[in-house]
């Protein structure tokens, strides 16, 4: 005899709100070829990296100058920011030369990542620098670059593979640094794609981390209330270590930390 099923009348409880996220800010590089249309990109690595890590990437494409104003509502409601790499920053607004080997970022970008930097520093938002990120938070902060190795520091041992093949080397983290904390190891084994690297450190800057060469991989904020991170590796890359993961983490959990305490102020 077939059985009857009757649906349940009683309505079904809602499905539960998704956890709020941490808006991150993520600037993006700014692409203008020859033939075509200009373009803003990110590497979707980071964007992964801060979704897994709690937070809610929010591209920030480089604005036109008369239009960057117009960012600062948008700036208002993040909890933090991602300073991704790229190209070289133009040394000549640094009171470098401009030589063969350098790189140089389109200055779209470039005005776009200054007026951003300033916002940063003024608010002291939270803020992981990675690669190029790294460097503009130093020169920001008042120090210059070594714009080419070995040929800045022929001591250097290699830090990129010439033929774009993944390259890797250990990093040694200086004790009783914000990033001693984070990966709570002395040695790191990391991705290293960068011909440029940071000469002297910024002020309010720390080193914390450096190659066994000297050459200096990590900086940080000697503020302990800012979250101001730079590292020379890509913990957003398909190469980056199991470890590279607590960085987003820790980034996150600090952009959480520091918006509720803006708020709770408000």
């Amino acid at each position: 005899m077939p059985v009857t099923r009757v649906k349940d009348p009683s309505p079904k409880a809602p499905a539960a709100p998704p956890p709020n996220r941490p808006l991150i800010g993520v600037n993006t590089d700014y692409v203008a070829p020859k033939n075509g249309p200009a373009y803003a990109r990110v590497n979707a690595g980071y964007v992964d990296a801060i979704l897994n890590a709690g937070g809610l990437p929010i591209l920030l494409p480089p604005p036109r100058r008369e239009n960057m104003a117009d960012f600062e509502v948008l700036l208002d409601q993040l909890a933090g920011i991602v300073l991704t790499g790229g190209p070289d920053m133009d040394p000549r607004r640094n009171g470098q030369a401009l030589t063969a080997v350098v790189n140089p970022m389109p200055a779209r970008r470039e005005d776009a990542d200054r007026a951003l930097l300033a916002r940063i520093f003024e608010r002291k938002t939270p803020v992981l620098g990675i690669g190029v990120g790294m460097q503009q938070l130093n020169v920001f902060a008042g120090g210059t670059l070594l714009l080419h190795l070995p040929a800045d520091n022929p001591k250097a041992m290699p830090h990129f593979d010439q033929t774009g093949a993944p390259h890797r080397h250990m990093v040694l983290i200086e004790p009783n640094t914000r990033l001693d904390d984070i990966y709570g190891a002395q040695e790191l084994r990391v991705n290293s794609t960068h011909h440029q690297a940071v000469n002297q450190i910024g002020k309010r800057m720390r080193v914390a981390a450096k190659a066994p060469d000297g050459v200096i991989e990590a900086i940080e904020s000697t503020d302990p209330n800012w979250f101001c991170v730079g590292i020379q590796w890509h913990p957003e890359a398909d190469t980056a270590s199991a470890l590279d993961v607590q960085i987003f983490e820790c980034f996150v959990q600090a952009a959480v930390r520091a918006a509720d305490g803006a708020f709770a102020m408000a």
